[in-house]
């Protein structure tokens, strides 16, 4: 399982001063469960230490300028940049995490400067290279190393790249419509938190009532499916999807089982707990009484429950 990774993030002695950006969250965590794929558009065109980059804005475009000289690089670090985007495709990853406010990783609030001395500097800029990669694959999971730390942010993320990676695979294993089927079903309850219109969609394609081929159902659930995961998850919609799960055993436990977990989805709800401690309930009333259909759900394990992700209240927004 690949990721694409900024070098400097790795501890690669890459950036301008010669220095790195380490970042222990990808490096002590992540590497557990991805394989990294290293890449550094500056690293390939300039030697390390070397004058630092950054975007300047002239005439209304946005261009690359060297610090020491204002030399014009940007024709250089576009075409090394494009040419990084073609291999990814390629390496087969199902994610990418870029070097925040970097000239040409940077995902978003890159700093532009002005070309004259008395002019303001914005925070609006997008990397060369992360804008490539964005362009180019506009489904793939991308984030920035400092938005990782917010654990909403951090959950959806991995969540994205763990779904993105299953679809793949599925994809890959040449499925029948039956196999669609069961995909789909396993993954109902982790669509429906991410949006309830793409639930009705998706669910609407794998019917598949105008009887098209499955190489074109196929592509239509994959182009869906993929735009879905990519959507933030909500504490609205997380708790409808809870609610959806306890109507699955809520008249086989007494009156006072029933009025426990109602309250623990309130707490929830209230961003009074975290997630985690609603999904150990569930999963207690699932494996009590065997319920076949809740053990297949994604939803309930999307990830590795060593990443702790749903352990925090911040997860859910």
């Amino acid at each position: 399982m690949k990721l694409g990774i900024s070098s400097c993030l790795l501890g690669t002695m890459c950036r301008y001063d010669g220095g790195h950006s380490r970042d222990r969250f990808i490096v002590n965590e992540l590497s557990n469960y991805f394989e990294f794929e290293a890449y550094c558009p500056e690293r390939l065109v300039f030697p390390t230490p070397r004058p630092a980059i950054r975007l300047v804005r002239s005439n209304g475009e946005v261009t690359v300028r060297t610090t020491n000289d204002n030399k014009d690089v940007t024709n250089t670090i576009t075409e090394i940049s494009k040419e990084l985007a073609k291999n990814i495709e390629d390496n087969q990853l199902c994610g990418f995490i870029l070097k925040s406010k970097s000239p040409t990783c940077g995902m978003e609030r890159v700093k532009i400067y002005p070309d004259k001395k008395n002019g303001q500097s914005e925070n609006v800029g997008v990397g060369v290279f992360a804008k490539e990669l964005k362009e180019k694959f506009p489904l793939l999971p991308i984030e920035e190393e400092g938005r990782l730390g917010d654990p909403w942010l951090r959950e959806n993320f991995l969540m994205q790249i763990f779904a993105y990676k299953s679809l793949f695979e599925f994809l890959e294993s040449k499925p029948t419509i039956n196999d669609l089927v069961e995909f789909h079903t396993s993954y109902k309850y982790l669509i429906y938190s991410k949006s309830h219109n793409s639930y009705k969609e998706l669910g609407n394609i794998v019917a598949n009532r105008d009887k098209k081929s499955l190489e074109v159902i196929l592509l239509e659930y994959k182009r869906l499916f993929l735009e879905t995961i990519a959507q933030k998850g909500t504490i609205k919609n997380t708790y409808n999807v809870l609610l959806h799960i306890y109507g699955y055993f809520k008249k086989v436990i007494s009156k006072e089982e029933k009025d426990e977990i109602l309250e623990t989805l309130e707490d929830f709800k209230k961003g009074i707990i975290p997630l985690i401690a609603v999904i150990k309930i569930i999963k207690l009333y699932t494996k009590k009484f065997d319920i076949e259909y809740l053990k297949t759900q994604v939803f309930l394990n999307p990830y590795p429950k060593d990443l702790a992700l749903r352990s925090k209240v911040e997860a859910y927004k």
